[in-house]
């Protein structure tokens, strides 16, 4: 079949490998010069099947109203005259009880683990670099509350298969020594050694390099104007090139993987997407003092930031990413210095003189979130027409085995995970 592919991030790359692999003959479209410019572009970094825990759990909407307001909060609903956003905020109340949160759970990690496999299968069939690290990831906890709240959801991922194992504070520092400056503030941890990390926006390139080479062709600085329905099918999508000149492009078969600007283009063929963007903040520093820096994956869950280490051969040096937060506020993608001096004040108080602030690159993007934290994937009323979106914060994390799910979906072939695909 000849399929097209809206968007070039990684959701869309990894669907358009996988097609290819198929037999498929592919095309991806994108309003982006280079893939995985937006959402891809400078995330946390983390392959994390132990960050399953959904933003919507019991806990939740207490911490949202205590946030509220605050600048510098790691979740914070903007509140603002956008009744998709208020809806959104509904379904995710909805999601916070204990019964929807076990569910939520469930879902994200067997995604999450099959993804993974289907990750480290990739790349020992192709030898795919990325700055990549097969340390672990390591969840530590500096106050005794936050630790207490994290037993429950642990035992339930050791469950489905996810060994993320509870340590003491001492063993944390023995797997992290960078983090020994605050041994005294440590509650506890948390430690899943088949996590990974890497840089995902070069993973995402180097694999549009190895799409190529298999025949997929990219349609890059092409807007989509439009999505047209005949005949209860999609009939064909109307682009504009570099130039703005009209293109009518047709194929048999169409996956959106389009983020946070899915529901705009799906609203108008009757399909409604509870996905709302939700703005996430990264700041990259070069490494100053190597001896200080952490080498470990982190997640930081009270302050919600994670942490990779990049060491390129490329040119770009050492660096650390420390990425999170997330701001609910329309499609606004201005950086908040409050939010982003926040970030930088946490690596301070954590990893100081580690990385040289005065060079920090900041960034924002959108991600695309829905209530629950479960993505969307697979089929929708129209036959020809796929979805591959909504994967919030965990994008990078259920990136192959989302596109390896699609593309048997688009070729009449069942999934080879257990997952609640659109049906």
């Amino acid at each position: 079949m000849r399929v097209i592919v809206l968007g070039a991030g990684l959701l869309g790359v990894t669907s358009a490998y996988y097609l290819q692999k198929l037999g498929h003959e592919v095309t991806v479209v994108d309003r982006q010069a280079t893939p995985a410019a937006e959402t891809s572009f400078a995330n946390g970094g983390q392959i994390s099947v132990s960050h399953a825990e959904p933003w919507a759990n019991p806990s939740a909407p207490i911490k949202v109203l205590q946030w509220l307001g605050k600048e510098d909060a790691p979740l914070l609903f903007r509140i603002r005259a956008d009744m998709r956003q208020w809806m959104w905020g509904l379904q995710f109340l909805r999601e916070c009880t204990p019964a929807r949160t076990r569910h939520n759970i469930e879902q994200i990690v067997r995604l999450g683990t099959y993804s993974r496999s289907m990750l480290q299968e990739l790349r020992r069939e192709t030898g795919l670099g990325y700055d990549q690290r097969t340390q672990g990831i390591l969840h530590f906890y500096t106050t005794q509350k936050e630790f207490d709240g994290a037993l429950k959801p642990a035992e339930q991922m050791r469950a489905l298969g996810c060994e993320r194992v509870v340590i003491s504070a001492d063993e944390a520092v023995k797997l992290e020594p960078a983090l020994a400056h605050i041994r005294p503030q440590l509650a506890g941890a948390t430690y899943t050694a088949e996590d990974e990390s890497g840089d995902a926006n070069r993973f995402a390139r180097e694999l549009v390099k190895l799409c190529e080479v298999g025949g997929v062709k990219f349609l890059m600085s092409h807007t989509v104007t439009a999505i047209r329905e005949a005949g209860g099918n999609i009939e064909h999508v109307e682009a504009t090139d570099i130039e703005g000149r009209f293109q009518r492009l047709q194929a048999d078969a169409y996956v959106m993987a389009m983020g946070s600007l899915s529901p705009i283009y799906a609203k108008p063929l009757g399909i409604d997407l509870p996905i709302y963007p939700a703005k996430g903040y990264s700041v990259t520093l070069p490494v100053k003092d190597a001896s200080k820096a952490y080498q470990v994956s982190l997640t930081d869950d009270e302050f919600k930031l994670v942490f990779s280490r990049y060491t390129s051969e490329d040119g770009r040096g050492d660096r650390m990413r420390i990425a999170g937060t997330a701001e609910l506020n329309g499609y606004d993608r201005d950086l908040n210095r409050v939010r982003c001096e926040a970030i930088v004040r946490r690596v301070e108080q954590l990893f100081p003189g580690a990385g040289d602030t005065t060079r920090a690159q900041f960034w924002t993007g959108l991600r695309p979130a829905t209530p629950s934290n479960v993505p969307m994937i697979g089929k929708t009323r129209l036959p020809n027409f796929f979805l591959n979106t909504g994967h919030g914060t965990l994008g990078w994390t259920h990136a192959c085995g989302s596109g390896k799910s699609i593309a048997h979906i688009v070729s009449g072939l069942a999934p080879e995970v257990d997952f609640a695909f659109q049906r």
